[in-house]
């Protein structure tokens, strides 16, 4: 069961203000069709879709999955790369009240299988090659855009099977824009992987607030590369086509150069990335006009000052650093993306989630005092899926999100992240701050990108080790180097991290993020003692 862990009372007063449309997305969506038709709705390597083009699809893919017998309350599960055919799934699954499972095509066949498992998903809508090592259950049947499954017999069904009598029979259906419309899947960048469901509403009405803060008003034409199955490329489906009538700009799979062409061929008026793709982009030696860019959105990690100042100098404006998870914690620096300092996450905005600093017994903080961040408002999911022990550890009485970050709020309510709590390597019984390395690190002109894991240590339980990549075409600077400039900086000796690993580049996860999991194994093997002559 998905049950919903706010109060209804809060639920309603959220749309009653007008911070949640009261609608759900297919319904939305069909507004945005009637609204501008012509309007560019993907543009992918296939050329160009409009809107009422992609309304025509996913008609058609709504008829063929509603003549399956799928309908309300069913879980569908989306694993598809990025381009027009997931977005026609999504809408589809919308369309016929069901609950989509986007799932990033990166997955391992054991997370998919897990994932379609925990979900007790009624179909999954995928590709050739795709699933070939994955055990799919058998309650779950398996759909395709629009070929049979190589191998795949005739439990294989496709999207594009419906004739034109069964798509003028088919009506929408009209779920309550509070029943689940999309389980969002965690990074599982440091742990398991975690399944949160969330509402029409908080789709479109808490997650669509804080993107259309970033928009200025006008319909956003939004290059978005992260996978629209991650937490943040969710974005892209639900609120910048259903919501806000946008344009996605999607590329198969993210490369620097090929993204810069997009923007000078393609002309987004907003960029959306995680820090290491941003920053990739601006050390490409690739000549593009990125004159069209409005904005430059960054997520799924925390933006160090050399991604900052390289943004500026490419793209003619700093990066908007968006602090939020899939768990329902959101703020964004949307106001003023060149105040950036390290940790600073903006002013709450109500309309897409409070904010509230609590001490271990959920008592509120005053103004200055660091604690743990907790969020309530019009994004809030419903709950976690078949992980009630989930819900335990991270919902709070109310409803409110414990994010599991360490943060404070200044006196004019402008939000401080200062660390994840439960990312804390222990030395001997000592907690250390990998973001207090990472912070300092980062500001070495020979280090590009920096992340601190544990390594296991048989004495003293672990040791940080410092993971770094160092600039494109630079030679990587020694741990003697890295750790002068750290003592430099001013921190404290027994914090210094005492293994050293140089990439390189740092390996990324299914959403974009740096794989933590990746890292550590690496570490364990290769990692050499902060005092040796070279990190390779």
């Amino acid at each position: 069961m998905i049950a919903d862990l706010v109060p209804a009372g809060l639920r309603a007063e959220w749309v009653a203000r007008g911070a949640c449309p009261g609608r759900d997305l297919y319904e939305l969506f069909r507004e945005r069709v009637r609204d501008a038709p012509g309007r560019d709705a993907v543009v992918d390597d296939a050329g160009a879709l409009s809107y009422a083009e992609l309304d025509g699809r996913v008609r058609r893919a709504a008829a063929a999955l509603a003549a399956g017998g799928h309908g309300a309350a069913d879980i569908i599960a989306v694993l598809l790369p990025n381009g027009r055919d997931a977005v026609v799934a999504e809408l589809a699954v919308a369309a016929i009240g069901a609950v989509a499972l986007a799932i990033p095509h990166t997955r391992g066949p054991r997370d998919v299988a897990r994932l379609l498992e925990l979900s007790r998903a009624a179909a999954l809508v995928t590709v050739p090659g795709m699933i070939d090592a994955v055990d799919v259950p058998s309650g779950t049947r398996v759909w395709t855009p629009h070929r049979r499954i190589d191998g795949s017999g005739d439990g294989a069904r496709l999207l594009d099977d419906a004739g034109a009598a069964d798509v003028r029979a088919w009506r929408p259906a009209r779920p309550d824009p509070e029943a689940p419309a999309r389980l969002l899947v965690s990074s599982g960048s440091e742990s398991a992987p975690k399944m949160v469901a969330y509402s029409h509403n908080a789709m479109a009405g808490g997650r669509g607030n804080y993107v259309a803060a970033l928009g200025g008003g006008a319909p956003m034409r939004a290059l978005l590369l992260v996978s629209l199955a991650s937490a943040y490329g969710s974005l892209g489906t639900s609120v910048i086509l259903a919501r806000l009538g946008g344009t996605l700009v999607l590329l198969p799979r993210f490369d620097a150069a090929a993204a810069l062409r997009a923007v000078e061929r393609h002309r987004p008026t907003h960029l959306f990335g995680v820090p290491t793709m941003l920053w990739r982009m601006t050390e490409a030696d690739v000549e593009a006009d990125v004159s069209s860019l409005r904005a430059v959105v960054s997520s799924a990690g925390p933006v160090h000052g050399h991604v900052v100042e390289a943004c500026a100098r490419r793209f003619g404006t700093a990066p908007v650093n968006i602090y939020g998870s899939s768990d329902g914690v959101n703020c964004h620096t949307g106001r003023d993306p060149g105040g950036w300092r390290p940790g600073l996450a903006g002013v709450p905005d109500p309309d897409v989630a409070e904010i509230s600093v609590r001490d271990p017994r959920g008592r509120p903080l005053p103004p200055g005092e660091a604690g743990e961040i907790w969020a309530l408002g019009p994004m809030t999911p419903l709950c976690y899926v078949a992980a009630p022990e989930l819900d335990a550890r991270h919902r709070a009485p109310g409803g409110w999100v414990r994010s599991g970050d360490l943060g404070r709020l200044d006196p004019d309510g402008t939000l401080w992240v200062l660390d994840r709590l439960k990312r804390v390597v222990i030395r001997g019984g000592v907690g250390l701050s990998p973001a207090d390395v990472e912070r300092e690190l980062s500001t070495h002109p020979g280090v590009a990108d920096v992340h601190c894991v544990p390594v296991r240590d048989r004495d003293l339980g672990e040791r940080m080790c410092a993971c770094v990549a160092p600039p494109r075409g630079t030679p990587p600077p020694t741990p003697a180097a890295m750790l002068d400039h750290l003592r430099e900086r001013g921190l404290d000796k027994r914090r210094l991290p005492e293994r050293f690993l140089v990439l390189d580049e740092l390996p990324l996860g299914p959403t974009g993020k740096v794989c933590a999991a990746t890292l550590a194994r690496l570490a364990a093997e290769r990692a050499v003692p902060a005092d040796a002559g070279s990190g390779r």
